[in-house]
């Protein structure tokens, strides 16, 4: 059975999965190649943005420090300043009577009694005569300059000087600064809160003021007396700072913008990049898949013709093993054959001289019959005695001729055997390599075993045990080639007297055909490799070493397969599947 060679189909089928396959690998590849550039370009975006932005709250950051710097170095020297002018004539006077005034009840009373007890001190502070000395002073050294506000404040948080006058007389104690400066003496500015940054009209706008916190000093001893606070407007340095630090927001925003087009751009080239190299990549696939088609192609028309060719050697080794098994046949054949022709040749010898002994005496009986009808009186009264002894023979022609028939009876018999016997063996030499028929397994199996009995020895019995079988799709021809090389090696394994069983039974979708003999079983080193070709445990001159291999590869064409069980010392077993095409 030469069945079609399909290998440009499963390549072409193998070969569209297998570039399917390709494609979507890189197409998956691609894509997270893509998604994998644009997480990283936009990750490195957003670094660079908070970076731009770090470095401009950074710098802004700087510069308010450094304005507020500035400012608590101004308002250090205005102090210093007023100090070191007024303190004698003016400051030192002035504080020593406001700090010898009851301020402390002010605080324990609610806000509207507050308030007004606040006022009242305030009234009395203004009406001390250093005062309005000291207040025209300050004033006068504030004009020309950014300071908007100078405040004197004792250790107790009483508001003693105010270029606000109405906040003359108010509690400071609650102001951080007012607390860091009066308790640990040190300099601290802020950036005034919003609602403390409004101008004097609602035309000028909010301004931006940084109040400072200043510890004073007396010239002489540096003991700490109060707490000096300065308001210094910086509203244009504030708009400077802010001015530069959108114009690094601009530039950074203009940054950001262009490296996000890049971002696009460089997407859509590595995209397209992409694009480019699926086309190519398909291109080279589809010019691989066409020369590979070419190969294949090639190899398989290759490949069917060395089948056709191993099919052709098959046969020819399958009918080489034949001849060689009916070399085996002829001298058992011949022998089979010799007994009978013998045996017919001396019936129809002996027949033959009866039918020749009858004749004579059938002419005598005649002649006296024609003697008698013509009547002469002779015919009727013997006259010696032959004709004595023609009476008594032509009595026996009956029981002579019921011998001769028995004998050429036996004739026939022996001839039916011999018949038999070649009809037999013409059905098992008889090739036939593409026929396919169902046929009833046990009687093509009874066929073969009177052709074995011929070949194996006459101590060897072969049994066969037969189930019911459906009919079975094969080549029968092949198939008897088979049994017979399974059949003649297990006589041929037993030593003297034995049995060779040979048996037939369905196993579900299979016809399973048993031969087992009582022999002396396969050594463990021989078995694996009992189907080599030219493998061989006989002697030199018996058997090709062809015989399993044949058998293997019939069985394999019609889809099934032979198993093997031995035992050394008991005997082999070997079970041959055959798959049910037809039949029931």
């Amino acid at each position: 059975m030469l069945s079609r060679f399909k290998l440009a189909e499963y390549f072409t089928v193998g070969s569209f999965a297998f570039m399917g396959l390709i494609a979507t690998t890189l197409m998956y590849f691609q894509s997270r190649q893509s998604n994998f550039f644009e997480s990283v370009q936009t990750e490195e975006i957003r670094l660079v943005q908070e970076t731009q932005r770090a470095a401009i709250d950074r710098g802004e950051e700087m510069a308010l420090r450094h304005l507020l710097s500035s400012q608590e170095n101004a308002a250090v020297q205005l102090m210093r300043l007023l100090s070191s002018a007024l303190w004698a004539r003016d400051v030192g006077a002035f504080l020593a009577q406001a700090q010898s005034m009851e301020t402390g009840r002010c605080h324990t009373l609610g806000n509207a009694a507050q308030k007004a007890c606040q006022a009242s001190q305030g009234e009395t502070i203004r009406g001390l005569p250093q005062w309005s000395m000291l207040d025209t002073q300050v004033r006068a050294t504030m004009r020309g300059t950014a300071i908007v506000k100078i405040q004197v404040h004792d250790l107790r948080g009483t508001t003693l000087y105010s270029t606000d006058i109405t906040q003359i007389g108010n509690d400071a104690s609650t102001r951080p600064g007012w607390a860091d400066t009066a308790r640990q003496g040190k300099v601290f500015s802020e950036l005034a809160p919003r609602d403390k940054r409004l101008g004097p009209s609602p035309a000028e706008g909010p301004r931006e003021l940084i109040v400072s916190y200043l510890p004073m000093l007396t010239p002489d001893t540096g003991r700490l007396v109060g707490v000096f606070e300065m308001h210094a407007d910086v509203t244009a340095s504030m708009r400077q700072i802010k001015a530069a630090s959108q114009v690094y927001q601009n530039a950074a925003n203009d940054n950001l913008q262009r490296a996000t087009r890049q971002v696009h751009d460089t997407q859509e080239q590595i995209e397209r990049s992409g694009r480019i190299q699926m086309v190519v990549v398909a291109s080279l696939l589809a010019l691989l898949y066409i020369v590979m088609l070419a190969i294949v192609r090639r190899s398989q028309e290759v490949v069917r013709r060395q089948g056709r060719e191993s099919h052709a050697h098959q046969q020819r080794l399958v009918q080489i093993e034949k001849l060689a098994t009916l070399g085996q046949m002829v001298a058992s054949v011949t022998h089979q054959l010799k007994t009978p022709l013998a045996f017919s040749k001396s019936n129809v010898f002996a027949a033959i001289q009866s039918l020749d002994h009858m004749t004579g005496l059938v002419e005598r009986s005649a002649y006296l019959f024609k003697k008698e009808a013509a009547g002469d009186p002779d015919a009727t009264v013997p006259h010696n005695l032959n004709d004595v002894h023609l009476a008594t023979a032509v009595g026996r022609i009956p029981h002579d001729m019921v011998t001769a028939q028995e004998m050429l009876g036996d004739v026939l018999i022996g001839m039916d055997q011999m018949s038999e016997l070649v009809n037999h063996l013409h059905n098992f030499t008889r090739v036939d390599k593409t026929k396919t028929t169902l046929v009833k397994l046990n009687q093509t199996l009874a066929t073969v075993m009177v052709i074995a009995k011929s070949v194996i020895p006459g101590k060897v019995r072969l049994v066969e045990a037969f189930e019911e079988l459906p009919a079975l799709a094969c080549n029968a021809s092949q198939l008897n080639q088979v049994f017979l090389n399974l059949i003649v090696n297990a006589a041929q394994a037993i030593r003297g007297a034995g049995t060779v069983t040979i048996s037939t039974r369905r196993d579900r979708d299979h016809i399973v055909v048993c031969v087992v003999d009582t022999g002396n079983g396969i050594a463990k080193h021989v078995l694996p490799r009992i189907f080599d070709p030219y493998f061989s445990t006989k002697p030199s001159g018996e058997g090709t070493g062809l015989g399993l291999t044949i058998a293997k590869s019939i069985v394999a064409d019609h889809g099934g397969q032979i198993v093997v069980d031995t035992q050394v010392g008991v005997g082999s077993r070997f079970k041959v599947y055959l798959p049910l095409r037809t039949g029931k």
